[in-house]
C-alpha cells in the first residue's frame, strides 16, 4: 500500500533541469511525458523553444499540480507572489526541458538497458529507489520489498495504474541521469591552470600601502552642469549591454482610493460585539456559542500561556472562571473572550497512535469499527506496535510501532491534543480527527503548569456598504474627469498621490503597491501609451485608476527610453570631464600626492592593506577602476586622474607586499573550480536559451 501510495503522490518527481535556477524542492508531482503536447501547432500555443511548441494546456496543468504540491508541503497559502514564481519556474522547467532534450539528443547521449537495471537494482541505486523502497528506520534500501514488486509488477496487466506509473518513474530516472551526463560533460570541460590559482591568490593576498586625492563628484553642483544628447549618446554607446530587455515591459501610473473600515464603521462592529459579550456571559453551552456566532469558529482546547492571543493572554490566565474580557480589537477583529475553564496539566506527552482512514475502510464506521476491534485487540493483550505497523496508515510512524514522540501541548490536532492531555499515562482510546479515526496509547506526561480553555467570538473590522460606495464613486468620479492628457493634472487638482509601476512583464501578478494587480497588468499589455481604462479596478479594500505611461520593447531600448534612468551617471562622466582638468593642472609641477592634494584644496588620505580582490575605499564604496590601476602602478609615482565611482581620483603607491610564495595551487585551484561550478550551470542555460529563440506568449494567455 505505501509502494502505491509512493508512486502516486511521487510520480514524476519533477527533475531540477532548470540549470542553475533552484527550481526549489517544493515542485514534486506528475510530469506529462514528454513529447505528448509540446507540438500541438496550434493557436493554443503559450510559447515556443527552437521551433517547438509548449501548448497552454500541458503548461497549465503543471502549473496546477506544481501549485498543489507546493501548498501542501509548505502549509502556504496562494499569494500572488507565490503563484507568479510558481508559474515563472514552471515555464523555465518546460523551456529548459526542451532545451536540453535538443542538446541530449545532438550529442547522443543515451542510458542503455543495463545502466537502468543498474540504477534500480544495482549496488548503488539511484536514490529515488531508496526512497521509495526504503526502510524508513535505517533509510537503506529493502531490497526485498523491491524485488516483491517488481515481482507482482511482471504478473500486472499493460494498462494497469501501477505498471503505467512505473514506467513513467523509470522514465524521469532515465532522462535525470541522461542530463547528469551532459552537465558533467560541461563540468570536466572546465580547467584551472597553476597560472589561474596564482594570480587569484595573489589578487586576494597582496596588499598595497597608497594615499589619494579625491574631488568628489558631490563638490561641483549639479547647476553648473548641462547635459547634451551627445553626453547621454556617449555613455549609452559605452554600457548598451545594460539596456538589453529581454522582454517587453510597459510602466503605468495609477491613483488608489482606500476604501478601509472607517470610524464609524468601527464603532458600528464593536458595538455589534458588546452585544454579544452580554449573551456570552449567560449561555450554557460556550462552544455552541461560538459555532453560531464566531467568523472564526476555533474549537475550544486548553492553552498554556503564551499559546494565547497576547491581547488576553495574561488576562485569562489571572482570571477567575466565567470571566468575559472585551470587546478588544486584535488582528483586524472586534473579539469578545470567555474563560471557560483552567486547570493544571502536563506540559508534554510520550504517545503513539494507530490510524485508520476512513476512505480506505468505505466510510467513517466501518473505519470507527475497524478501530475498536484493534482496541480490543490491544486490551487482550495484543502488540500495539506490531499492530501499528500492520494497520496503521500513518506509515511513517506505523513503521516506528505507532511512536509519535514527546510534543508539547498544541502540537497536535485539537481533538488529539485533548485527548493525550487530558488523559492520563496508560490511557487507551479513540479519538476522529479530519485525518481519520486513531487509536491513541498515552506512553507517559512530563511537566505540570496552568491551562486555560478561553472561548473567542469575533467579528472582522470590516468597510461597511456605506463607506465602499462613496471611495468607490470618488474613484469614479476621478476616472471621468480624465480627458486627454490631464490625468497628472487632475490627480493634483484632487490631492491623490500617483504611483507608479516600473517595468511590468507580461505574466506579472503583483506590482509595488499593489499585491494583486493582473487584471490592470492584462490591460495594460492591451493599451496605448496615455491610456485610462474604461472601469475602476478593486483590489482588496483599494479602487485603483491606472494610465499606461511607458512601453519598452524587446530587445535594445533606445537612448531616449533610458534617459531619465541614467540620468546621474551621465551627469557624472561629464562632471568627471571638468575635475578631471582640474587635477590636470594640479599634477602639473607636482612631485608628491600631498601636493596634489593642496593645490586641490584637500588632504591626501592615507589608505593601507587593500587587496585587488576586494577593491572597496574605507568610508567611501567599491572603487575598481581606482585599486586596478594601483596593481598597476610602479611604488613612488602619481597615477593620471581616475574617473570613479564617488568622484575623480589621483592615487600614490607607496609600497606592495607580496604574499608568501605559493608552492602548492590544488587548494587554490579547487577554490577558483568550485566558484566556476557553481556559475556553470546557469550560465550554460542562458547561453543555450537565447540560443534556441524563446518566445514567451504566456501574457496573452494568464
Amino acid at each position: 500500500m505505501d509502494i502505491m501510495s509512493y508512486l502516486r503522490d511521487r510520480m514524476g518527481k519533477i527533475l531540477a533541469i532548470v540549470i542553475g535556477l533552484a527550481l526549489a524542492a517544493f515542485i514534486i508531482g506528475e510530469v506529462a511525458r514528454t513529447g505528448s503536447s509540446l507540438t500541438q501547432g496550434s493557436r493554443n500555443e503559450i510559447g515556443e523553444v527552437g521551433g517547438e511548441a509548449i501548448g497552454f494546456e500541458q503548461y497549465n496543468k503543471k502549473v496546477e499540480t506544481n501549485t498543489n504540491n507546493f501548498l501542501q508541503q509548505s502549509g502556504q497559502a496562494a499569494t500572488p507572489q507565490i503563484t507568479g514564481y510558481i508559474q515563472e519556474t514552471t515555464w523555465n522547467e518546460l523551456v529548459s526541458q526542451i532545451i536540453l532534450k535538443k542538446e541530449i539528443e545532438k550529442l547522443g547521449i543515451a542510458v542503455g538497458e543495463a545502466e537502468t537495471k543498474d540504477m534500480i537494482q544495482g549496488s548503488n541505486p539511484n536514490p529515488q529507489i531508496v526512497q521509495a523502497f526504503g526502510n524508513p528506520q535505517t533509510r537503506e534500501l529493502d531490497r526485498s520489498r523491491l524485488n516483491s514488486f517488481l515481482t507482482s509488477l511482471k504478473s500486472a496487466k499493460a494498462d494497469d495504474p501501477m505498471k503505467v506509473q512505473w514506467k513513467d518513474f523509470v522514465t524521469q530516472m532515465v532522462q535525470q541521469k541522461r542530463t547528469e551526463k551532459y552537465l558533467a560533460l560541461v563540468r570536466n570541460g572546465l580547467y584551472v591552470n597553476s597560472l589561474d590559482a596564482k594570480d587569484d591568490y595573489e589578487a586576494k593576498n597582496k596588499l598595497v600601502n597608497f594615499k589619494y586625492a579625491e574631488l568628489s563628484y558631490a563638490s561641483l553642483p549639479d547647476a553648473k552642469v548641462t547635459l547634451t544628447d551627445g553626453d547621454y549618446s556617449d555613455y549609452y554607446n559605452k554600457h548598451k549591454s545594460m539596456f538589453k530587455n529581454s522582454v517587453e515591459t510597459r510602466s503605468f501610473d495609477y491613483v488608489t482610493f482606500n476604501a478601509s473600515p472607517s470610524a464609524e464603521d468601527s464603532v458600528a462592529v464593536k458595538e455589534q460585539v458588546a452585544k454579544l459579550a452580554a449573551d456570552f456571559k449567560t449561555a450554557a453551552n460556550d462552544s455552541l456559542f461560538v459555532q453560531i456566532n464566531a467568523d472564526t469558529k476555533a474549537p475550544l482546547t486548553y492553552q498554556r500561556k503564551g499559546q494565547l492571543d497576547p491581547a488576553i493572554d495574561s488576562v485569562m490566565f489571572s482570571a477567575a472562571k466565567g470571566i468575559v474580557y472585551g470587546p478588544y480589537l486584535s488582528n483586524g477583529s472586534y473579539k469578545v473572550a470567555k474563560l471557560v475553564d483552567s486547570r493544571v496539566g502536563p506540559d508534554s506527552v510520550k504517545a503513539s497512535h494507530i490510524l485508520i482512514n476512513p476512505a480506505t475502510e468505505g466510510g467513517l464506521d466501518k473505519a470507527q469499527a475497524k478501530a475498536d476491534s484493534i482496541k480490543k485487540l490491544i486490551s487482550g493483550g495484543a502488540s500495539f506496535a506490531e499492530l501499528a505497523n500492520k494497520y496503521s496508515t500513518d506509515t511513517q510512524s506505523g513503521a516506528k510501532g505507532g511512536d509519535l514522540g514527546t510534543f508539547g501541548r498544541g502540537a497536535m490536532v485539537g481533538p488529539f491534543d485533548e485527548a493525550v492531555f487530558n488523559g492520563k499515562p496508560g490511557d487507551l482510546t479513540t479519538v476522529n480527527t479530519q485525518f481519520g479515526v486513531h487509536i491513541i496509547k498515552i506512553e507517559s506526561q512530563k511537566g505540570s503548569s496552568k491551562v486555560v480553555k478561553v472561548a473567542v467570538v469575533d467579528k472582522p473590522l470590516q468597510a461597511s456598504s456605506k463607506t465602499q460606495s462613496a471611495a468607490y464613486s470618488k474613484a469614479q468620479g476621478f476616472l471621468a474627469s480624465i480627458k486627454g492628457d490631464n490625468y497628472t493634472l487632475e490627480s493634483q487638482k484632487q490631492g491623490l498621490r500617483v504611483e507608479r509601476a516600473t517595468d511590468v512583464t507580461p505574466t506579472a501578478n503583483a506590482v509595488t503597491g499593489l499585491d494583486n494587480a493582473r487584471d490592470i497588468v492584462r490591460w495594460a499589455y492591451k493599451a496605448d501609451i496615455g491610456d485610462v481604462p474604461d472601469q475602476v479596478y478593486t483590489i482588496g479594500s483599494l479602487y485603483v485608476v491606472p494610465r499606461l505611461a511607458e512601453i519598452r520593447p524587446e530587445g535594445y531600448l533606445p537612448v531616449d527610453a533610458v534617459k531619465k534612468q541614467i540620468e546621474v551617471q551621465v551627469r557624472n562622466a561629464v562632471k568627471a570631464k571638468t575635475l578631471t582638468t582640474k587635477f590636470e593642472g594640479a599634477l602639473s609641477g607636482a612631485s608628491s600626492i600631498d601636493a596634489v592634494a593642496q593645490k586641490i584644496g584637500t588632504n591626501a588620505v592615507p589608505v593601507e592593506n587593500i587587496v585587488f580582490a576586494n577593491p572597496v575605499l574605507p568610508g567611501l564604496s567599491a572603487e575598481y577602476e581606482v585599486v586596478g590601476t594601483l596593481f598597476g602602478l610602479p611604488v613612488h609615482k602619481l597615477s593620471k586622474p581616475i574617473a570613479g565611482q564617488h568622484g575623480v581620483f589621483v592615487v600614490y603607491a607607496e609600497s606592495f607586499t607580496n604574499p608568501p610564495a605559493l608552492t602548492n595551487t590544488v587548494n587554490q585551484k579547487q577554490s577558483i573550480s568550485q566558484t566556476l561550478l557553481q556559475r556553470a550551470d546557469n550560465s550554460l542555460f542562458e547561453a543555450l536559451k537565447d540560443k534556441a529563440n524563446v518566445k514567451d506568449n504566456r501574457g496573452k494567455f494568464l
